[in-house]
C-alpha cells in the first residue's frame, strides 16, 4: 500500500531533503509540496503531513491537518510541553490520527539525549550547550529542550540539578532545572554538549551533526511510524528501541545529592 505524503515548507533545507527521500523511497508518494505561499487545503488528499515550517506556523499546520484526518509527523521546533498537552487533549478519543513529534531525526542525537539522561542520576552540576547555524530562528532548541526534559524526569526522586547564580542572564535559559545556552554561529550545523559535574570529576556528552545525511534513516523510521500513528508521540526514542532502560523516580540517589539538589539555589 503507497501512503501519499504532503510536505509543507518543502522548499527549505529540511523540506528538500525529506521530499527528496520521499520520492526514491518504495511505499511513498509526494502528492503535494507547500510553501510559505500555498493554502493549506493544497495537503487535502495526503496521508501523511510532514511539518518542516516555523514554530509560529507549526500549530496550525498540525491542527489544519489532524481536523482533516491527516496523521502528522513534526520536524519543526518549539512544541512545548503545553503545546504538546493542549494537542493530546484534541486528539483524545480520535482513533483515525496521530501526531508525531520528532525533535531530532539523527540516531546519534537520539541516543547522546539518553546517555546524558542515565548519567544524569549520578551527577548534580548538569548544563547544556547547544550551538546551530546562524540562521535557526528559535532557541533553545528543540533538542536541548527533549534533553533537559529527560533529564529532568530521570531526576524525579533527586530534585533539580544544582544550578547557582541562575538570576544571571547569562547563565543561560532554565529547561527543568537544567541551565541550557544557545549558539547561532555560521560554518555549523548543528552540536550539543551536555556538561556534569560531580565531585573530582566531570563528563561530558557530546554529539555532532557533519551532514544532513544523518537526519536519513531517522527521517524513513519516523515516516513509518506516523503511518499507523494515534495520539500524540514525541521523540525519535519512542519510535526506535535503544536498549536502553528509562531512568525513573526510584532510581539510586547520586553521592551528596541530599545536600546540593534538595534545595533551589
Amino acid at each position: 500500500m503507497t501512503t501519499r505524503v504532503a510536505v509543507i515548507g518543502a522548499t527549505g533545507k529540511m523540506g528538500r531533503l525529506v521530499s527528496s527521500l520521499i520520492e526514491d523511497t518504495d511505499g511513498y508518494e509526494l502528492v503535494a509540496r507547500l510553501n510559505s505561499k500555498s493554502a493549506l487545503s493544497e495537503m487535502l488528499g495526503a496521508d501523511v503531513a510532514v511539518d518542516l515550517t516555523a514554530p509560529g506556523v507549526s500549530q496550525r499546520v498540525v491542527e489544519f491537518a489532524v481536523d482533516h484526518g491527516i496523521r502528522v509527523l513534526v520536524g519543526t521546533s518549539g512544541w512545548s510541553q503545553e503545546r504538546i498537552d493542549s494537542l493530546a487533549f484534541r486528539l483524545a478519543g480520535l482513533d483515525d490520527t496521530g501526531v508525531v513529534i520528532i525533535p531530532n531525526f539523527s540516531i546519534g542525537s537520539v541516543l547522546g539525549s539518553a546517555f546524558a539522561a542515565q548519567a544524569a542520576r549520578f551527577f548534580d552540576s548538569i548544563e547544556i550547550v547547544e550551538a546551530h547555524q546562524a540562521g535557526k530562528v528559535d532557541s533553545p532548541s528543540g533538542t536541548a529542550v527533549r534533553t533537559a526534559e529527560l533529564i529532568g524526569r530521570a531526576r524525579a526522586g533527586l530534585g533539580p540539578v544544582s544550578a547557582p547564580h541562575t538570576d544571571q542572564r547569562a547563565r543561560g535559559q532554565q529547561v527543568s532545572s537544567v541551565p541550557v545556552h544557545s549558539l547561532r554561529l555560521d560554518g555549523l550545523l548543528a552540536r550539543q554538549d551536555v556538561f556534569l559535574g560531580g565531585p573530582g570529576e566531570t563528563l561530558t556528552i557530546s554529539h555532532n551533526t557533519l551532514s544532513a545525511e544523518a537526519y536519513e534513516r531517522g527521517i524513513l523510521l519516523a515516516l513509518a511510524a506516523t503511518r499507523t500513528a494515534r495520539g500524540v508521540t514525541v521523540g525519535l526514542d519512542r519510535i526506535v528501541d535503544l536498549g536502553l532502560g528509562e531512568a525513573g523516580a526510584d532510581s539510586p540517589r547520586s553521592a551528596g545529592s541530599a545536600a546540593t539538589s534538595g534545595a533551589a539555589e
